[in-house]
């Protein structure tokens, strides 16, 4: 697999339309081959030998039966970039269960046929494309459940005395999932930003819910944030956190984007600043760019308790790895071994302060 010059995409379909339009519109964005493939095992195997790709675009409008075979297959035996091409307004389940086997990204065709939002959608494609080639890894599900983590309150925190922050990009999902799943039901309330379109983070908080012993969905205007409530922010619109009647809520704010995202995992982090001081918990896991890095760094200097994924685990490891470079995490660790060790560090900070009392 090459990653420089012209990149080999391989698209999956039965769909000739489909593939006519936004192959069109992608071999016009520039250095990008493109080859196509019926999602048949025997004929995807063909394929993957004759023209060796760089990536894969699957359209998600197959039935779920042909396509979770074929990421499988991908995922075992020609683990590369995988994005997916979803319909607005459909494909919701095939979709998160495509993210779950291993897909980075979604992408969301437009309605119709007209030629210049197939060419905005290829343009967009395309970029994600070169930066998958270029920084992913194959999503792999830890190899560890973690280490085994105490409750907070067994380690003398008050879980309602802390907010945690965190923000996720590309294989965020299966990080999430993970530190969710090693989170104790005590945990403090946790609002996120997972970059990811609208029409998913309901269904994908739906599914993070039924993984964990905490209580997950899409975050609700307004709605108080108590211990062991998780909130994911909705795709379009910026999640911010508010300090009031000795709790904290969830708000929306706009949709201008920031850093190229809405919603923006600087804009929830810079909130955490202001609503919770030293009290936050930041945590910034795998994803492209630098989405975050700064407003972990000013959690940082307010004194909060700060996380970065670590380099090993992560599928890009791009926002965590500015956040390191600038010095702005205090724990680096997996997924899974994140709330051992963020509670470590809380009790660790709690022996301190009680010493100079």
């Amino acid at each position: 697999m090459q990653t420089s010059g012209p990149i080999r995409v391989l698209m999956i379909h039965d769909s000739p339309r489909w593939y006519r339009r936004l192959a069109g519109a992608l071999r016009a964005t520039g250095p990008v081959r493109v080859f196509e493939s019926p999602p048949t095992a025997r004929a995807l195997g063909a394929r993957v030998l004759a023209c060796h790709p760089d990536a894969v675009v699957l359209d998600l409008a197959l039935p779920e039966h042909l396509t979770l075979p074929v990421l499988r297959n991908l995922r075992e035996h020609y683990p590369v970039p995988i994005l997916a091409c979803s319909q607005r307004g459909r494909d919701r389940t095939s979709a998160l269960a495509a993210i779950e086997q291993g897909v980075l990204e979604i992408v969301v065709r437009p309605r119709g046929w007209g030629r210049g939002p197939w060419r905005r959608l290829a343009a967009e494609l395309a970029g994600r494309l070169h930066a998958a080639v270029r920084h992913a890894r194959p999503v792999r599900s830890s190899d560890s459940p973690g280490r085994p983590v105490r409750s907070f309150r067994q380690a003398g925190i008050d879980p309602q005395h802390h907010l945690m922050v965190v923000g996720a990009s590309t294989g965020g999902p299966e990080a999430l999932r993970e530190l969710l799943a090693a989170m104790p039901a005590d945990a403090p309330p946790i609002a996120i930003v997972q970059h990811m379109p609208a029409m998913f983070t309901k269904p994908f908080a739906q599914r993070l819910d039924a993984a964990c012993v905490l209580s997950v969905g899409q975050a609700r205007e307004g709605e108080p944030l108590p211990p062991g409530r998780v909130v994911i922010a909705r795709g379009d619109t910026h999640l911010t956190v508010r300090r009031g009647g000795g709790g904290w809520f969830a708000h929306y704010t706009n949709q201008q984007r920031v850093n190229l995202h809405c919603p923006s995992v600087e804009v929830l982090f810079d909130s955490a600043v202001l609503a919770a001081g030293r009290d936050a918990i930041g945590v910034l896991l795998t994803g492209m760019g630098d989405d975050g890095a700064r407003g972990l760094l000013r959690l940082h200097e307010c004194g909060a308790l700060t996380a970065a994924q670590d380099a090993r685990s992560c599928v890009v490891d791009g926002m965590p790895k500015a956040a390191r470079e600038l010095g702005a995490a205090d724990v680096v660790a997996s997924p899974a071994d994140l709330p051992g060790r963020l509670i470590e560090a809380l009790a660790r900070r709690q022996e301190v302060a009680a010493a100079f009392r």
